[in-house]
């Protein structure tokens, strides 16, 4: 390629062949630019050849004792390194944000956020936020009904006034009927609330109460993966009921449950003291907790022995004993008596189950055994297959525990995998050691045995072949690639069914319902409904009809019915499959 050189002034003949040198040598690959010029101290030189501009600047440098000036740009500097620092940044930042695209927005991952129980806590967090803004708003523009406050307020300010005997303890509705626990708690929100008179100040407070009482609900869900999001959101946006109950009524029900709700949490995470104080907190500020009982004592015992289970016991009794210690001290007889009365007769015109019994049917005592009776009897019957599914929840929480270290041991292998191949190709490790050189513990044939029967048993169990693998062995969907994980929390389905139907039948047998035991088993209706067997339409449907019961008020003999067909409904349902599924429970007991 030729090159021409021109001088417009004398120049030495030496360093005019050097300068020429220098320039054929970088503008060899250059493309053509306009005659750039330059200053010498013996004059002016004017050059046209192919310099880039980034070459511009080494040509100047290399000219001994000169300063090359440019009339039209300057030499690269420091501007140039941030503009390529800036560019690579924009390219990494794009990459990203394609990857996003990508990964996120498109069809099936909104399908996912609707329909994969996986996806639920991520929708959790909307509906939290969701959730605060719909009760602040029905604080802001619905108005409040004065039903039983002022009397709690009544009967707190009597034992604030140093009054320790039950049977002098009442308010305008009649006398005290809750624990101690109820007594303290109200006795804050007497001091909170200006002795009663702020309104508004106590409904904000039972929003809070509300929103942590849904986290812990939500959080067992989540752990579970038994209900698909869409599920929980249509379930809990469109019940006016609840909302009334907790922001609009302040009954002391939803403290109650809340403290239902953490015991559960506690007791799944292996915190059992922490869950039976829980638990006993729960039983003082309501009676109607003890529901539970009779499944958490199995649990108790299929988890903890029959000595820790007593240790349990004994921390739910020393609760009782600590709280109810100011009224037992003084007036024991008159505090067990109001405060544990399971003989309380309530009023006909309250209830929502039974409005098509006369009253007296309704208030009478051989009414109320066979209720009993009942309730008894549907115990005695579910608390077989109850007892197998905590077995199977306490065998698969210690597989939890003895696949740990070996699915640590795997990951670290994998990711010094990883790291090696980044650099360079290595002998890979073998799958059984470090890179330290010490062994890690792998499945011994025993190990292996067991997980392979609990997995054959499992998979007999799953309702189809895609949910075979999540129930057994599952990834996080956020974990990295190459990891190894087991869903272990989906076990947490074990122990929720059990505990929530036997609230479920103490509901179905209660002597009667009034509108704020809703709470009670409303946030349970999702996971017990769709353990069923029936279509998603039926299930729906279910849910809409208790719904319904629960919001018509005053109730009717019409609603009451719909109410108790809608519980055998579902109790017949649940009895079903879990019947059905005793041989496979079975099953899972010889893997043992």
């Amino acid at each position: 390629m030729g090159r021409t050189f021109a001088t417009a002034a004398t120049c030495d003949k030496v360093k005019e062949k050097w300068l020429n040198d220098r320039v054929t040598e970088l503008g060899s690959s250059r493309r053509r630019h306009k005659p750039l010029p330059l200053v010498c101290c013996s004059g002016r030189i004017e050059f046209s050849c192919n310099i880039g501009m980034e070459n511009f600047g080494q040509l100047a440098r290399l000219i001994p004792g000169e300063k090359a000036k440019s009339a039209t740009m300057a030499p690269p500097g420091p501007g140039a390194n941030r503009s390529k620092n800036v560019s690579a940044n924009r390219k990494e930042n794009h990459n990203l944000l394609s990857k996003i695209r990508k990964e996120y927005v498109n069809i099936t991952f909104a399908k996912s956020l609707i329909f994969d129980p996986a996806r639920l806590p991520l929708i959790s967090l909307a509906i939290l936020a969701a959730e605060l803004v719909l009760n602040v708003f029905v604080v802001q523009n619905v108005r409040y009904t004065e039903i039983d406050w002022k009397a709690y307020m009544q009967e707190c300010e009597g034992f604030l006034n140093g009054t320790t005997d039950y049977s002098q303890l009442r308010g305008e509705t009649g006398p005290l009927v809750y624990p101690a626990g109820f007594v303290y708690i109200y006795s804050a929100l007497y001091f909170l609330t200006s002795q009663g008179t702020n309104i508004r100040l106590a409904q904000y407070i039972f929003i809070g109460i509300y929103l942590l009482q849904l986290m812990l609900v939500m959080r067992l869900y989540c752990k579970s993966r038994k209900i698909p999001p869409y599920v929980m959101v249509i379930t809990i946006f469109t019940s006016y009921r609840i909302h009334s109950i907790y922001v609009l009524r302040l009954f002391n029900d939803p403290i109650a449950v809340l403290f239902l709700y953490a015991a559960l949490n506690a007791f799944i995470d292996g915190r059992w003291t922490l869950g039976s104080v829980m638990l006993s907190l729960g039983v003082s500020v309501k009676m109607n907790i003890l529901l539970f009982a009779p499944a958490i004592l199995l649990l108790f015992i299929t988890n903890l022995g029959w000595m820790k289970t007593f240790l349990q016991l004994t921390v739910c009794a020393l609760i009782q004993l600590i709280l109810g210690a100011p009224f037992l001290l003084t007036y024991p007889w008159q505090y067990i008596k109001g405060s544990f009365d399971l003989g309380r007769v309530f009023e006909h015109k309250w209830t929502v189950n039974y409005r098509f019994l006369e009253p007296a049917i309704f208030e009478s005592k051989v009414f109320h055994l066979a209720l009993l009776a009942l309730h008894l009897t549907l115990l005695v019957v579910f608390a077989s297959p109850c007892y197998k599914y905590f077995q199977n929840y306490c065998r698969l929480r210690h597989l939890e525990i003895m696949l740990a270290p070996q699915i640590a041991a795997q990951n670290r292998v994998e990711k010094e995998k990883q790291v090696k191949k980044a650099k360079k190709p290595n002998k890979a490790l073998p799958a059984t050691q470090s890179s330290n050189g010490q062994g890690e513990e792998v499945l011994s044939a025993d190990q292996e045995k067991f997980l392979k029967s609990f997995e054959k048993g499992i998979k007999k169990m799953s309702d189809n072949k895609q949910n075979v693998k999540t129930t057994t062995v599952e990834a996080e969907p956020t974990a990295a690639p190459n990891k190894f994980s087991i869903h272990f929390d989906r076990s947490t389905q074990l122990a929720l069914l059990p505990i929530f139907l036997s609230n479920f039948i103490g509901i179905v047998c209660a002597r009667s319902l009034h509108y704020q035991f809703y709470v009670w088993y409303f946030h349970s209706l999702p996971y017990l409904t769709w353990y069923t067997e029936y279509t998603n339409s039926l299930k729906f449907l279910l849910l809409l009809l208790l719904e319904f019961s629960w919001n018509t008020y005053p109730s009717t003999a019409l609603s009451s019915l719909v109410l108790h067909t809608c519980h055998v409904v579902l109790l017949f349902g649940i009895g079903r499959k879990m019947f059905r599924r005793i041989p496979d429970l079975a099953q899972l007991n010889k893997a043992d």
